[in-house]
């Protein structure tokens, strides 16, 4: 994995998006210069665009500068995610630049480490009864994001976090205290930690790969039908 410091150092510019929260992010980092922000509530089929327009913009850049892209794969908003990853693809058939992925939650986790005594956990919701997980132990290093159920964190004891800004739609297993979700701050902070991954075709995560059932088809006639 790789360092924010690390992608500017190799790449010089590059545009950061990330649409898993209320509050949809874009920013332009170029080497030795200071990043470019801009946020917007909008829904992120709209925000990304009109945002990056704005951070080009402000840097007296355009698009075709942009050496290297980076966005948040989750967890989060789907339909976010999903958005930037369209989107990264477009750019990338246009001209082909690499894209890098980061988390949310283990992004979250190393802030939280440096002031939250240790251990505890950050949980978002997963759906179906279960929460996206990223636990941090007693030596303040945060482990691998998982999908636990919620009967598992529920019994469990270690205090728990949960992003203000990340939607969920069941409450939390036991009461979990509520942390932002700031990424211009929390990217600078830890521009030299280890949180990037490339990825040759942007998309969501997902704890498993999807498994679909083989469908046969079968031509209806008198002798498939059921009998009476």
């Amino acid at each position: 994995m790789l360092s924010l410091a690390q992608l500017l150092a190799h790449h010089g510019c590059i545009l950061v998006l990330d649409a898993v929260s209320t509050t949809v992010h874009v920013g332009l980092w170029r080497r030795d210069k200071p990043a470019v922000w801009h946020a917007s509530e909008e829904e992120s089929g709209r925000a990304v665009f009109k945002l990056t327009g704005q951070c080009l913009r402000d840097a007296g850049a355009t698009l075709a500068d942009v050496r290297a892209f980076a966005y948040c794969a989750g967890p989060g908003s789907m339909l976010g995610v999903r958005t930037v990853a369209m989107t990264l693809r477009t750019w990338q058939a246009l001209e082909p630049r690499p894209a890098f992925a980061y988390l949310s939650l283990p992004l979250i986790a190393l802030e939280l480490a440096r002031t939250t005594p240790a251990p505890f956990a950050v949980i978002a919701d997963a759906r179906r009864d279960t929460w996206h997980t990223v636990a941090v132990d007693s030596a303040a290093a945060p482990g691998p994001l998982q999908r636990l159920p919620a009967a598992a964190l529920a019994a469990d004891s270690i205090p728990l976090w949960q992003p203000a800004a990340l939607r969920a739609w069941a409450a939390a297993p036991r009461p979990a205290a509520a942390c932002a979700y700031g990424v211009p701050h929390l990217l600078d902070r830890h521009r030299d930690a280890p949180l990037f991954t490339e990825t040759p075709a942007p998309d969501a995560f997902q704890h498993e790969a999807p498994e679909y059932k083989k469908w046969s088809a079968q031509v209806h006639s008198a002798a498939t039908a059921p009998s009476r």
